[in-house]
């Protein structure tokens, strides 16, 4: 009989709806679980990664459910942002129906997958009753002093008046009308970030149970260095050149100094030299790269020299100052002495511009001259040409130069952070409207809680071109001054969406909540998120804001916790034909197709049995219909219960019924743990190889009818409708409740302490018999054996083994 998924999936869909199977409900003293995945931007139909995504975390809901946890999983969309915008300036679309009319597909969509979501939580980022609490954290954080305003670089398109994403810059030009983008400063709103940069660092500590590739992503982010401020002077106009370093060590060996092409002193470097109308172009085509792009790992370093001079404290010598596009102003003071005998990057730049090399570590071994150096020296040795630090330890020399720098007043010892603090505005119409009001007399004037949420206009003219769309509605900008009732100007940027998804994790815990962000009582019990799930994209940034807000609304009193995030799983990609999924490269697999063809869980059992979570997984159609027919299989074998009659009488040629109920809790120890360790395939291996010894029993043998319902509450997380299905025909009447009513079934472990173990016999790894034995025997035991098995010493012919390999209760190679 074939499988009628399709009825079957919506029979479960609804009864699951009508019963409210997935509703989180908090329980005082009772374990919980917070299960999240990152919400989607609602860009349409729902894809293979969302697919993927949220199926993972659905299996690990649905298992901690029937562990007797209290489980919240619920779901929303990240629903600001840019493509909306662009979909309304290309189509001339309404930005609020068309994200609205995408949130609607891709719900329906998650729907359809039968994931166990709480919608009755979902928050949806671009409602007013949303991005009011935006708003209301903006202002908290103003009145901390962590948002301030203050001059910004932006990507400028001349053409269009507009500022534009890095995402936006195509070769240079805007991605509209392929005009030349030019720097340029504007006054935008920060948030001070840096304000936690040591505990954003240190509490890394804290998250044992984070990927090490995104922990170390974050610490490189954050960036602490510890060295030394060292202050030049330009000889030209006397001004004092900070720069910072982590190699006190190597001062004596600076021969030339490099800064940053935005560094504040360019211009009085330039001013009047015979190379400035040169330099000014070098500089307009750097402002053209992505910082990417100026500082990626073996790309050429492209500079020019100044015309102006450095002089190095400790030694009076007059050195060259260079602006060059690997320098950037955003880590340490926007300059850098160059030590080119002992830093790759400089070494080849300074091959590249004939600039002295001068040795002041000495390699072991080596000589104290760079002639002839085909690369820099970086590692340990003894200071040379370091006046009177030489025969110091170049370790000892750190301490003890910036010491005597400090002392000598040419330096202070100091911590750099590379990390920044986070621009928020963005001159856009689809965003939450930053709540500022600016008046002539009273200046910058917060928008008074209790006339929040600003809302955005109904109409904004969208057409990509002239800055902010919201500094066209006069109804919008004109307002009244909060204290002093004058005319004034309602602030016209937008905030950037990453706001939004900075503390969604919190709203899910009471997303009804109207006089606070989040109910503290809520939060305080569901919090922090057990287990977060998404793609390794949102390492950085996403995480890193996240952190930042928890920190924030913990020191605002309304949280208890350090971070918000317990464990993370970084899901890997899905490919087709060895490259991602995209419909540029025409290799999209439709997941409304697919579960039109063999159903939701076939999708989903296919998405977990392809590869383990963290890994890449490549898309495979002759795969799917493998999993179409396991689940074939199983459906059929419910049959048997009905069938007992046509069966063969002679129980011989079945399976013990004493093998397929150790068999049972083999299975159910098996996928217990692997379920626990993500390790989602080979879980659904060992369910497969269950089916297949339930398939040889006796459907009249006691343990039969146990095994057929342990199956079934296996697969509850990855097949839940067939489950349910599977469950409810072995008792028809429902007087056990529905699996999702279950508790996860636990093994005998008493059962599982094997007497005897059958042990696969390799002779030079190629296998040549099996024996049963006692289970832990030892080493000699088993050679005993093993050399009186006929099998085995035909293939010694009467010589000694040189080596017998064990491995304990599996497998013995024997090797002649």
């Amino acid at each position: 009989m074939s499988y009628p998924f399709s009825e079957i999936e919506a029979k479960w869909q609804k009864r699951w709806r009508e019963a409210g199977a997935f509703r989180a409900e908090p329980q005082p003293g009772a374990k919980k679980y917070y299960l999240l995945e990152m919400f989607p931007y609602p860009s349409g139909r729902i894809h293979m990664g969302h697919v993927r995504n949220y199926t993972i975390g659905d299996v690990m809901a649905r298992f901690r459910a029937a562990q007797g946890f209290r489980v919240l999983h619920p779901m929303g969309f990240d629903a600001f942002g840019q493509p909306a915008e662009n979909a309304a300036i290309k189509r001339g679309v309404d930005p609020a129906a068309w994200t609205m009319d995408c949130v609607e597909q891709m719900r329906a969509g998650l729907k359809r997958l039968g994931l166990s979501y709480d919608w009755d939580r979902e928050v949806v980022t671009c409602q007013p009753d949303y991005y009011r609490w935006n708003q209301w954290i903006f202002l908290k954080m103003l009145e901390k002093g962590l948002a301030y305003r203050a001059q910004s670089p932006v990507n400028w398109c001349p053409s269009c008046h507009t500022t534009l994403a890095n995402e936006e810059v195509v070769q240079g030009t805007c991605w509209r009308c392929s005009t030349r983008v030019e720097p340029k400063q504007l006054e935008q709103w920060f948030l001070k970030i840096t304000a936690y940069s040591q505990e954003l660092l240190k509490d890394l500590e804290q998250l044992t149970h984070w990927p090490e590739r995104v922990i170390a992503m974050q610490k490189n982010w954050i960036g602490r260095s510890e060295g030394a401020e060292i202050w030049f002077k330009v000889k030209e106009t006397g001004d004092r050149l900070p720069v910072f370093t982590t190699r006190p060590d190597t001062i004596f060996g600076a021969t030339y100094v490099v800064v940053a092409p935005e560094h504040p002193l360019v211009e009085k470097l330039i001013k009047g030299k015979p190379q400035e109308r040169e330099v000014r172009a070098f500089i307009e085509k750097v402002g053209r790269k992505s910082k990417q792009d100026r500082t990626a790992e073996g790309k050429k370093k492209e500079g020019i020299f100044t015309g102006a001079h450095a002089v190095n404290p400790v030694n009076g010598e007059e050195i060259s100052i260079w602006t060059a596009d690997y320098v950037l102003m955003e880590y340490g003071t926007g300059a850098i002495m160059a030590v080119p005998a002992h830093d790759q990057r400089d070494f080849l730049f300074a091959k590249e511009h004939q600039l002295p090399i001068r040795v002041v570590i000495r390699p072991p071994g080596g000589s104290a001259d760079a002639a002839g150096w085909k690369e820099a020296f970086e590692g340990e040795g003894p200071q040379v040409n370091s006046a009177q630090f030489d025969g110091l330890s170049n370790a000892e020399g750190k301490s003890k130069i910036a010491a005597w720098m400090e002392q000598k007043g040419m330096a202070k010892r100091t911590v750099q952070w590379r990390l920044r603090d986070w621009l928020i505005s963005r001159q856009r119409y689809w965003g939450t409207p930053i709540p500022v009001i600016y008046c002539t007399a009273c200046g910058v004037v917060p928008v008074p809680e209790n006339q929040l949420p600003v809302t955005l206009p109904a109409k904004a003219p969208l057409t990509g071109e002239g800055g902010s769309p919201l500094a066209k509605v006069k109804e919008f900008v004109e307002a009244s001054c909060p204290k002093c009732g004058e005319p004034a100007r309602r602030e016209t940027d937008t905030m950037a969406t990453f706001f939004d998804s900075s503390w969604y994790f919190l709203r899910f815990c009471s997303p009804k909540e109207e006089k606070l962000p989040f109910d503290p009582k809520e939060a305080g019990y569901w919090m922090p998120v057990d287990q977060y799930i998404g793609g390794i994209e949102h390492a950085i940034l996403h995480l890193l804001y996240s952190r930042f807000f928890t920190k924030f609304l913990r020191d605002a009193g309304l949280l208890k916790m350090d971070e918000p995030f317990t464990r993370l799983l970084t899901q890997g990609m899905v490919l087709k034909d060895g490259e991602v999924m995209s419909k540029s490269r025409g290799n999209v697999v439709d997941p409304d197709g697919v579960i039109d063809r063999h159903g939701a869980d076939a999708l989903r059992l296919f998405i977990l049995f392809a590869a383990p979570p963290e890994d890449q997984l490549e898309w495979n159609d002759s795969a799917i219909d493998g999993i179409w027919r396991f689940i074939g299989r199983v459906w059929n074998l419910y049959e048997l219960q009905d069938k007992q009659a046509m069966l063969p009488p002679s129980a011989g040629a079945f399976l013990p019924d004493a093998e397929l109920r150790l068999k049972t809790h083999q299975t159910i120890r098996r996928v217990t743990e692997e379920i626990e360790s993500f390790k989602f395939n080979t879980a659904i291996s060992g369910l497969m190889e269950f089916r297949n010894a339930i398939e040889k029993a006796d459907p009249s043998a006691p343990s039969f009818r146990e095994s057929l319902d342990v199956l079934a509450q296996l697969l509850f997380p990855f097949a839940p409708h067939l489950a349910e299905e599977l469950w409810e025909r072995r008792d028809p009447k429902q007087s056990r409740g529905t699996l999702a009513q279950t508790k996860w079934p636990s093994y005998d472990a008493a059962l599982l302490i094997e007497k005897e173990v059958t042990l696969v016999v390799q002779v030079n790894g190629k296998v040549r018999s099996r024996l049963t034995v006692p289970a832990g025997a030892d080493k000699e035991t088993l050679k005993r054996q093993i050399l009186a098995d006929p099998a085995v010493a035909r293939w010694l012919d009467g010589k000694p083994p040189k080596d017998f390999i064990v491995v304990p209760n599996r497998l013995v190679n024997v090797v002649i």
